[in-house]
């Protein structure tokens, strides 16, 4: 199976912040959860793999193509939606559309009319009267109406209520139902990609830390909670974080099959994204 992305040795310098040495491959069919805190670097990260900011150095290529030689055919592969909606406040819907559908030769507008139907959208409304939620769909509604084949998504669900973000996780589980499809979703509400993400990669000021399927990171992570007389100065080391208290122990291990046979009276739990990531930024 052939990346529809490939990141290599991505590197920019912003002053009091640096991306430094990113590389990554997206797989194709596959929805790819983009994580880490706020500050970590996602939207620095997208904007370069746009060509939205210039990069110091390192390559993408979409599709086994360059933006630089290809920027026409790559841009009606891919759509874009940005938590901040870079729309004319004083445009109606449907006049923000006759602006950029010229700008993709393969622009639907029954797509368009189906998915603005389907949201809810009115398209004589004017941005500037529009709940965040709504500019959000407008957005994936514009994104989709392309037929793109990678969607690349910076904190879209960031500030919405729990209805609409899970409104749009279903939208995206249709989108992945035609072949061929992709989804890049940067986050730092972990929880939107339980269910929906086929992987997982985390960045923490600037450096990625993993770039791992989502259910191996699960089955391998573990919460556990014991005894302090099961710790050691071996089994210590088992863990990414770790807290003592005067009654026990709790703390996140990758090693779970090593904690199972080295401390058998522990506790596992199962650990949510959330967990792991945090995990990973405060060890």
């Amino acid at each position: 199976m052939n990346p529809v992305m490939e990141v290599e040795g991505l590197n920019k310098n912003l002053g009091g912040f640096e991306l430094r040495d990113v590389s990554f491959s997206l797989p194709e069919g596959c929805i790819t959860g983009f994580i880490g805190v706020n500050g970590a670097g996602k939207t620095t990260t997208i904007k370069s793999i746009l060509g939205l900011i210039p990069n110091d150095s390192g390559e993408v290529r979409m599709f086994g193509k360059t933006m630089e030689k290809h920027a026409r055919e790559l841009k009606n592969r891919i759509g874009i939606v940005f938590d901040e909606g870079y729309f004319y406040e004083d445009l109606t819907m449907a006049e923000m559309k006759s602006v950029l559908a010229p700008a993709y030769s393969t622009w639907d507008n029954a797509a368009f009319s189906r998915h603005m139907e389907r949201f809810g959208l009115h398209p004589a409304h004017k941005i500037s009267t529009l709940s965040k939620g709504n500019r959000m769909k407008f957005a994936i509604a514009l994104a989709l109406s392309h037929h793109a084949d990678l969607l690349i998504m910076d904190e879209p669900t960031s500030g919405l209520d729990p209805l609409v973000r899970s409104e749009i996780m279903e939208i995206m589980l249709e989108y992945m139902k035609e072949d061929g499809k992709s989804v890049f979703f940067s986050t730092h509400i972990t929880s939107d990609l339980d269910k929906i993400a086929d992987m997982l990669i985390l960045i923490d000021k600037g450096r990625l830390i993993f770039n791992e399927d989502k259910d191996l990171l699960l089955d391998t992570h573990g919460f556990v909670k014991g005894d302090r007389a099961d710790l050691s100065e071996h089994t210590r080391k088992l863990f990414l974080t770790l807290r003592e208290t005067r009654y026990g122990f709790e703390g996140l291990t990758a090693h779970k099959q090593a904690v199972k046979e080295q401390m058998n009276k522990a506790l596992i739990e199962k650990p949510t994204i959330e967990d792991i990531m945090l995990g990973y930024v405060r060890r």
